[in-house]
């Protein structure tokens, strides 16, 4: 999976708008973050804790937290070597999750 495929993704969930923000793409609805390309191989998606400890425990090749971001709704998407479909249903949690 590449940015191109996140970035349409995310285009077809209502609301989604991308931004460059502290030069780097992240893509927001109602104002609030979605997800964030940290580098070319690294997508960081918002998630409530609780599906991100599912995610990180069902697919540790596609998911991973740093000690930093432990404590934050997030979760690292490797976009290389990761599960697609499972990179999607994250992307479109987390767009579930910040809709208002």
């Amino acid at each position: 999976m590449d940015i191109s495929e996140v970035r349409e993704h995310l285009s077809t969930l209502t609301g989604v708008r991308e931004q460059r923000r502290e030069g780097r793409t992240g893509w927001y609805v109602d104002g609030r973050l979605v997800a964030r390309q940290e580098d070319d191989e690294t997508l960081l998606v918002r998630s409530d804790l609780e599906d991100r400890e599912h995610l990180l425990e069902a697919l540790p090749d596609t998911f991973s937290v740093t000690p930093r971001m432990e404590g934050h709704m997030k979760v690292l998407a490797d976009l290389r070597r990761g599960d697609p479909d499972a990179i999607r249903a994250a992307v479109t949690a987390a767009w579930e999750l910040q809709r208002r």
